[in-house]
């Protein structure tokens, strides 16, 4: 039933008007009956939701406009300003809500410049210089350089370079580059302006020395870490002339800063240029073939507790007393006198010393004074004389003194009567030691060329030496190693307990270390002569030695190198490092290097033994290797030739000349 069925008078309407009954219902006259109509309750209405505090700043923006009729934008910021910090967050998020993503875009460029922060410069220097001594890696200082010029002038601060030398154990006597020797417009030499008549050589160009050295230093010696790591280049490679395979065998070598000097079955010395690569001259003499090399290189300076020298005269001889003790010279000199030159028939050409022309008298160092220091690139701390031009000493069945520059053979030192097998040139002093096949070592002054003493006690061959000092160790094929005391000849210990030939002994001062045919290391204590240690591990001949105070690396002919820690005396690192005999070990503080008979040569991480690299193509063998910080020399034999290769791991020339930071 509709409402529009009934008469609403209420509502004003026409009484004439009588809307159509339908026949269902009954009419108004039969049944007095009202009905009254039903209304829908009306739909409620939402309940009112809280203003926002960003509608009311907007309604209170608004309501700004209308009392004050101030601007709109001005009176918003009005507005805002007299906010609290919780109104005015949720205003900017209200206003935020309502923006484009490229007005957004905008908002965020302008905000991000205003949030940074430049901690370093805002902090005082030693602040800003100490946190940045956490700083452990140089390309993450590097990387800070490039920040602003505020952090770079930071970074240029010698203190955070010298505390990553520290950490990576870069020295400048040992990784940074050598200091030229003389004049670069001079390429034979000059004299040391402090030390007359002291010849000097050139040297390779050197980067400038400038208020931030050890940041130069830092990136040159980096540059020849990575070099190692990742290649370096081959300077040359030398294939060598001989006649048959077995005289060209490499029997020994000697490497410095300047020389690369090889010894061979053929009783010739070949002489190379470790800056260029290039095969300076060969040396003839020998008869034989030449089994041990030495060089005797610049450096030295004379320990303050040592008393002065003597005055010398215009021969060379000391001039009235002197508190140096007199050097005995050892057995009678033989008819041909050791201290004369080469083919001389003088039998005591000591006042003949006057003669000389300046030059060689430079090469023989004979009116060289003791200067008071002089920057020293041999190994060992032990100072002495400081020795002027290179030498060469290689031994036969007599020792010759050569000088490396000129290729003049200075002294023929006649005594040994058979194989020189070793030679070692004492640590900053002109004084070599040599042992042979006849069971002695012998002293010799290569400076004056003249023998000083025979140290005699060996039953069989002496096969190896080590010097530290004024004190040498011999091993022998007697089963016994030997300490002696150079300056006077003494005997100061018998190292006894080895079953089997000895082939390799090591010398730091106070540690002796011997390897041979019975298969072991012995560790003894050099002052009490006692064998603190006998260690396993080789299954073959100990061939390889080399000790520091802290670590004793061993190679042998079963291809295994063995690092042993010398504080525990225990197994540290072993390496298989080659399929045949290990013929080559030498290692610093970051690598190991390895050359074997299986014709590589191998580059392992020092510390943890992990292989890093092959640091050449395989050969057929491989005889010596050695090397600097920067070089490294192969002596091996490829496609049936005897191959010198010379390899350079220097940084190039123009980072040299010109260091500056790179962040790669």
């Amino acid at each position: 039933m509709s409402s529009s069925s009934f008469e609403l008078t209420s509502l004003g309407v026409p009484s004439s008007y009588k809307p159509e009954i339908p026949s269902d219902y009954p009419s108004q006259t039969e049944s007095p009956t009202l009905y009254m109509p039903v209304i829908r309750p009306p739909t409620p209405a939402p309940s009112p939701r809280p203003v926002s505090p960003a509608q009311s700043i907007i309604s209170l923006a608004s309501s700004l406009v209308t009392h004050f009729e101030a601007p709109p934008f001005e009176a918003f910021l009005d507005g805002f300003q007299s906010l609290g910090p919780t109104a005015r967050q949720d205003c900017l998020a209200a206003l935020l809500s309502h923006c484009s993503a490229r007005e957004l875009f905008f908002i965020s460029t302008r905000i991000a410049p205003l949030l940074k922060r430049d901690f370093l410069a805002d902090l005082p220097v030693e602040l800003a210089l100490h946190i940045l001594s956490f700083v452990d890696h140089p390309r993450t200082l590097a990387r800070i350089a490039c920040v602003s010029r505020k952090w770079h002038a930071l970074v240029q601060d010698g203190q955070a370079w010298r505390r990553l030398l520290n950490a990576y154990h870069f020295d400048s006597a040992f990784h940074g580059p050598c200091e030229p020797d003389a004049d670069q417009d001079d390429p034979i030499g000059v004299t040391h302006p402090h030390t007359p008549h002291v010849l000097t050589l050139p040297r390779i160009p050197q980067p400038p020395q400038s208020a931030h050295s050890s940041q130069a230093l830092f990136k040159y010696a980096w540059s020849t870490l990575v070099n190692w790591k990742l290649g370096g280049r081959c300077l040359r490679a030398h294939r060598l002339p001989v006649l048959d395979p077995d005289s060209g065998v490499v029997t020994s070598v000697a490497l410095d800063a300047d020389w690369l000097v090889a010894g061979l079955a053929n009783h010739r010395i070949y002489v190379f240029s470790t800056h260029t690569g290039s095969l300076v001259r060969t040396l003839v003499g020998h008869e034989l073939g030449v089994w041990a090399v030495d060089l005797i290189s610049r450096g030295g300076a004379l320990d303050p507790s040592h008393p002065p020298p003597p005055p010398l005269n215009t021969s060379g001889i000391p001039l009235g007393p002197s508190s140096i003790p007199d050097v005995a010279d050892g057995p009678a000199p033989l008819p041909l006198h050791n201290r004369a030159p080469a083919g001389a028939q003088v039998l005591d050409p000591q006042g003949l010393d006057h003669l000389l022309p300046p030059s060689m008298r430079a090469a023989l160092a004979l009116d060289a004074r003791y200067p008071p220091t002089l920057p020293t690139h041999t190994k060992g701390n032990v100072p002495g004389l400081a020795e002027s031009a290179r030498s060469d000493v290689a031994g036969a069945t007599h020792v010759r003194v050569w000088d490396v520059r000129t290729g003049f053979t200075l002294y023929v030192l006649r005594g040994h009567t058979s194989t020189v097998r070793c030679l070692k040139v004492l640590h900053n002093r002109p004084i070599a030691v040599s042992g042979s096949r006849d069971g002695t070592l012998r002293v010799w002054d290569v400076q004056r060329g003249r023998m000083l003493r025979v140290l005699a006690g060996h039953a069989n061959s002496v096969r190896s030496l080590d010097v530290c000092g004024n004190r040498v160790v011999s091993g022998s094929y007697d089963c016994t190693c030997r300490l002696w005391d150079v300056d006077t000849g003494e005997c100061l210990q018998v190292f006894r307990g080895h079953f089997n030939q000895i082939y390799a002994v090591a010398f730091d001062g106070k540690i002796v270390a011997s390897g041979g045919l019975d298969t072991t290391v012995r560790v003894w204590d050099a002052h009490t002569g006692h064998c603190t240690a006998m260690l396993h591990g080789h299954t073959a001949l100990v061939c390889s030695l080399q000790l520091t105070p802290r670590t004793l690396v061993t190679g042998g002919a079963d291809g295994r190198v063995l690092a042993f820690s010398l504080p525990d005396l225990r197994v540290h690192t072993r390496i298989a490092a080659h399929d045949s005999s290990v013929t080559s070990l030498q290692f610093d503080e970051q690598f190991l290097v390895t050359g074997g008979n299986d014709g590589r040569v191998r580059l392992f991480d020092v510390g943890s033994g992990a292989y890093v690299r092959d640091i050449t193509a395989p050969s057929e063998t491989v005889w010596k290797v050695v090397f600097r910080r920067e070089v490294c020399a192969i002596m091996c034999r490829r496609v049936g030739k005897t191959t010198v290769e010379i390899w350079s791991f220097r940084p190039r020339e123009e980072s040299i000349e010109h260091p500056r930071i790179e962040g790669k």
